[in-house]
């Protein structure tokens, strides 16, 4: 895991309040990447993701599901619209909050979706509440990584899944260069730390879950950051950016530094899911 001790929780939730429409712009409904396959466009793409996450996790129909750093609700959206589902959403910038509950009104599906504006590493809930914790391109902003699945692992129900799509630290031992290069992405994107994949099965499994898959897409991703370039060499966004917050001009700065992070296998992007087990039975004697 690479570290990068000066973010600050403050700083996430203040460019999330700021950024939301940054991302609305260069970006499109999802904040997070797409998954390519051939020529789609970019919200097809960002469509593709989570699709392949609901299978990676084998989501079903009527799912009662949590959205951990659910942004601007897209997922949350889609999900309650497309796959049935109960879906609770949280986010730590109450600007996202709104977005995504007007998003949910305007699609239909209120009645389905429930936002809150909370601390993912603080929110409580039941236990055994949700048949799927999901989790896309938010962990990477958590500051106690392994607290957080140890807690999140207690609101599924047994046989209940997690899927985690984040960014990873390539897998050590990485060189000096690349660790810089990942250091630098923590630095701009507000990032306390990037695990690596085996870090996360490590998370899982200490919080009680049973691993089950990790697909690298990588590959398959990176066309995200090449659009996102370009639409900010197009735009007058940089100069909007600087009258904002400097932050934000650092953030649009280091597109092109997790484009070569990705390129150089300094940094990975991966699906991860587990499982809560189901109870075993007790043999009866006879």
């Amino acid at each position: 895991m690479i570290s990068c001790s000066t973010v600050t929780k403050s700083e996430i939730r203040v460019h999330y309040d700021l950024a939301t429409t940054f991302y609305r712009l260069l970006w499109g409904p999802h904040i997070h990447h797409g998954l390519w396959q051939a020529d789609e466009s970019p919200a097809e793409a960002q469509v593709r993701l989570i699709e392949a996450a609901a299978a990676c996790c084998g989501l079903r129909r009527g799912d009662r599901v949590v959205d951990i750093g659910c942004g601007m609700g897209g997922s949350s959206v889609y999900l309650a619209k497309h796959f049935d589902c109960r879906v609770t959403g949280v986010t730590l910038s109450p600007v996202q909050r709104l977005w995504a509950s007007c998003g949910a009104l305007i699609r239909g599906t209120r009645g389905k979706t429930n936002f809150l504006r909370a601390d993912a590493e603080r929110v409580e809930f039941p236990a055994e509440s949700f048949d799927v914790v999901w989790s896309v391109e938010c962990t990477e902003h958590l500051f106690d990584k392994p607290t957080f699945f140890a807690k999140s692992a207690r609101w599924l129900r047994p046989g209940g899944r997690m899927m985690i799509c984040a960014w990873l630290a390539g897998p050590e031992p990485l060189a000096e260069a690349d660790r810089r290069r990942v250091y630098d992405v923590c630095e701009g994107f507000l990032c306390p730390s990037l695990g690596t994949a085996a870090d996360y099965r490590g998370w899982f499994e200490a919080g009680g879950l049973e691993f089950s898959t990790y697909e690298d897409w990588t590959d398959r991703v990176v066309e995200t950051w090449e659009v996102c370039r370009r639409r900010v060499e197009k735009s007058r966004v940089r100069s909007l950016s600087a009258a904002v917050n400097r932050n934000m001009t650092l953030f649009l700065d280091r597109f092109t530094t997790i484009l070569d992070a990705y390129k150089t296998g300094a940094m990975r992007y991966g699906c991860l899911t587990a499982r809560r087990s189901l109870p075993r039975k007790e043999s009866s004697l006879a």
